[in-house]
C-alpha cells in the first residue's frame, strides 16, 4: 500500500512537537489494548465521538483508520446514521460529506 500522505498541519504539529504526539499516539495504542474491543470497532467508536463533536479531521482520520482496520463502507456510513437521534440530523450530515471525502477519494 502506498504511504498515506498526512495533513501538513498534522505533521507540523508532529515535527514542532515531537515528545507530545508520540506520547498521544502511545495513549491511543494503550487505550486499544485494556480491553476486548478490536481495532475495527474501537475506529468506529473514535468515529463516532468524531462526528459527535463536529471535527472534520478526526473523522476523516477515523474512517481511513476503520477502513484500513478492515470495516467495510456500509459500516462506516451506519456508524454515522445510528447518531442521528443523538447528535442529529445536521451532524450527522456533515459527518457522512466527510466521510465521503475519504471513501470517494481512495
Amino acid at each position: 500500500m502506498a504511504a498515506k500522505k498526512l495533513p501538513k498541519m498534522y505533521t507540523s504539529i508532529r515535527k514542532r512537537y515531537e515528545e507530545l504526539s508520540q506520547a498521544v499516539e502511545n495513549l491511543g495504542k494503550t487505550a486499544r489494548t485494556l480491553g476486548p474491543v478490536d481495532e475495527k470497532t474501537s475506529h468506529l467508536i473514535q468515529l463516532a465521538a468524531a462526528a459527535a463533536i463536529r471535527s472534520e479531521g478526526s473523522v476523516h482520520s477515523h474512517v481511513r483508520r476503520a477502513l484500513d482496520a478492515g470495516a467495510k463502507k456500509d459500516e462506516i456510513y451506519h456508524t454515522l446514521i445510528l447518531l442521528t437521534s443523538t447528535i442529529g440530523f445536521p451532524a450527522v450530515s456533515a459527518a457522512i460529506s466527510w466521510a465521503d471525502d475519504v471513501v470517494n477519494k481512495g
